[in-house]
């Protein structure tokens, strides 16, 4: 059992070393008060409309026996701002209030309603002529599977008959086989809808990295942390994650078209294609008879990620402004309710205006302003000190960063069209982190001068300064605990000063960490049967090439044909230079082996669930040639594990080894929830 599966008081520090927030923290957050918009209460009012019906219960459980879903864990923030937290920004404690609705919600009178609560993100539900439609469905087959009863308890058993996935994150499409059976996609008997490239973009996004992106997820995510006012409070566009059973049925129909038009179960549809924006792959709709917009995950209750912290390919903030802005036009001059993936949905056409035009503006001035401080020598390491909304942003609830942040989106915008380089040959080709570290700790006189320095910066509130020499320290003497307790006291004071939850669990997870270390024995999830069948051939070899130990590797010199008959692709795969290479479409002339296996039984080695060992024994793997080339290729692998240290000093163990499992077993993709 993990932190984050305990239940602590809300009072006391669940961490020993664990310290209350600071005099200058307390400062910090009371004038927050006085100067934040709070007598705006339009959110409270429609976070609650709609309001149908909430379960007798607050947990879910998952198949596996473990806890999927707890929104009991949260209940602290039930007693709203008659209960103070020092340690919570206040702009965040009003949104993690927000976030606790739960239950069953309509949207439109018998036509649109909403499972809020249930996950991440929401399931909406829409009453065709003959059944359901149903709009992303949530993260894991449990939490889906308890929405679906809900609904039909309340409003009578229906049939689904169409999913619609808004798009390519998991928290949208993994809980597919909790609300339909496959058997039923396949005989046309349901739908199930995606925008154009959702396929590629819902398993690749996140597999080349995604044993990085798994690790780092622990800080944005807070993983290890507790539910407490000192720990994990919220995820800005829902509670957080389930963690349940995760499943993938292909889209039947994909929207292609940039407007597109269809007709399901006597529902007209208009459907925006908004590539580019908060995944790579992802829509919006219209429902032109009900005057309904449908805003995915491009406008919900938070201004999004431009640059997500568990690590992905920066987005585009003016082509999110635009998207926005061709809705407006587009929807938003009719519309009458609007309502998304994660959030409350908003009412009448004045309110959602006023909302569309505030996130369309805040994307675009973090675009604008920031490129116009570039153009005028801001760097990516000074913009995020330099970038600030106008005040009349300010004071607007839709333009506050809780999924991002002003400070290192700024630093995305920079990073995309002028990359991680400030231009000064001093940052291009720096010593790394523990190179460096220990000429400062020579050159400020000693880790004892230090230790004190910080200490005193610390008790005067100066927490980042503070950080700046204390890092140092913990580089250059990762095992000098006293340094690691002390900068994850300025961590914690730091973390509790700030509105993003992603930023907010970065430095209160690293605190934990240098505190506690990484615990051992933390479970990854398993791949599922259908991420593996979504997942490339092609794919899987590039990932390999990624596994491969190149110095180990060094004079390796072969070629191998790989032929899947049962669905006709072949690869042809070298080794030079210590690289992997291989090139679909192609096979080598004289390979040193060629290996035939159909890519239905591939499938079975990359989920775990065989070997090669076995599938020769039993004939469905055929090698002609040299097989001790297919043991040379096995001996270079390297099995990664999330579990190396971020902060120095916090995990004994190396993360990397010998795989001793097979050779083309592929990992679980990084979780994409939230974008």
């Amino acid at each position: 059992m993990t932190q984050a599966d305990q239940t602590f008081s809300d009072t006391q520090h669940f961490d020993p070393k664990g310290k209350l927030p600071s005099s200058y923290t307390t400062e910090f957050q009371r004038v927050l008060r006085r100067s934040l918009p709070f007598e705006d209460e339009r959110d409270f009012e429609e976070a609650k409309r709609g309001f149908i019906a909430a379960p007798d219960y607050k947990q879910i459980m998952a198949d596996a026996g473990n806890v999927a879903w707890d929104m009991g864990s949260y209940e602290f923030l039930l007693r709203g701002f008659d209960s103070v937290f020092d340690s919570i920004h206040p702009s965040l404690q009003r949104q993690a209030i927000l976030n606790m609705a739960y239950g069953l919600y309509e949207v439109l009178p018998d036509k649109i309603y909403q499972v809020r609560g249930f996950d991440l993100a929401n399931m909406t539900i829409f009453k065709g002529d003959t059944g359901w439609i149903l709009f992303d469905v949530l993260t894991c087959k449990e939490t889906a599977r308890a929405a679906l009863k809900l609904v039909n308890q309340h409003l009578g058993e229906r049939p689904v008959v169409a999913v619609v996935y808004s798009h390519s994150h998991i928290d949208h499409y993994g809980g597919v086989r909790g609300v339909v059976d496959e058997a039923d996609v396949k005989s046309g008997k349901v739908q199930v809808i995606a925008p154009v490239g959702f396929m590629e973009h819902a398993i690749a996004e996140n597999v080349y990295s995604g044993n990085a992106m798994t690790r780092r997820a622990y800080f944005q995510y807070g993983l290890l942390l507790p539910r407490s006012p000192f720990g994990h409070v919220d995820q800005s566009i829902g509670k957080n994650v389930a963690a349940g059973n995760t499943g993938l049925i292909e889209p039947t129909r994909y929207i292609t078209q940039d407007i597109e038009e269809l007709t399901i179960d006597g529902v007209p549809m208009v459907f925006q294609n908004t590539p580019g924006t908060e995944a790579p792959a992802e829509m919006n709709t219209y429902f032109p008879d009900w005057k309904a917009f449908w805003a995915a995950e491009n406008i919900c209750g938070t201004i999004h990620n431009i640059y997500t912290l568990r690590g992905t390919l920066v987005r585009d903030a003016l082509e999110w402004s635009k998207k926005i802005s061709e809705a407006l036009y587009l929807f938003g001059q009719e519309a009458e309710v609007m309502f998304a993936s994660h959030s409350w949905p908003r009412w009448g056409n004045d309110r959602i205006q006023e909302v569309m035009r505030v996130q369309r503006d805040t994307y675009a001035h973090l675009h604008n302003e920031v490129l116009h401080q570039a153009n005028q020598g801001v760097t990516i390491n000074e913009i995020h000190n330099v970038y600030k909304l106008p005040e009349s942003l300010q004071q607007q609830w839709p333009a506050h960063s809780y999924h991002g942040s002003e400070e290192h989106n700024s630093r995305a915008v920079i990073n995309r069209y002028l990359g991680y380089w400030d231009a000064n040959p001093a940052t291009l080709i720096p010593l790394s982190p523990s190179e460096s570290a220990p000429l400062y700790v020579e050159m400020m006189g000693g880790s004892e001068k230090i230790l004190a320095k910080g200490k005193e910066l610390y008790d005067q509130g100066y927490y980042r300064e503070a950080m700046e020499i204390l890092n140092k320290l913990v580089y250059a003497e990762p095992q000098n605990q006293a340094v690691k307790d002390l900068l994850a006291d300025v961590f914690e004071q730091i973390g509790y000063q700030k509105e993003s939850p992603s930023v907010r669990n970065s430095f209160l997870s690293a605190a934990y960490e240098l505190r506690n270390g990484f615990p051992s024995g933390v479970a990854t999830k398993s791949v599922t049967p259908d991420t593996v069948r979504a997942m490339s051939t092609e794919l899987l070899l590039d990932f390999i090439g990624i596994r491969v130990d190149s110095q180990k590797a060094a004079g390796m010199k072969f070629t191998i044909n790989l032929v899947t008959p049962d669905n006709g692709e072949q690869f042809a795969v070298e080794m030079n230079n210590s690289t992997l290479t291989s090139i679909k479409d192609f096979l080598a002339k004289n390979p040193d082996l060629t290996i035939t296996i159909n890519r239905s039984d591939l499938e079975l080695i990359m989920a775990g669930l065989s070997t090669f060992p076995v599938m020769i024994g039993e004939e469905k793997v055929k090698l002609e040639g040299n097989p001790c080339v297919f043991e040379q290729l096995k001996s270079v692998l390297v099995e990664f594990t999330p579990d190396f240290d971020i902060m120095p000093g916090t995990h004994p163990a190396k993360a990397t080894g010998l795989s001793d499992k097979d050779a083309f077993e592929q990992p679980q993709p990084a979780d994409t929830s939230g974008g």
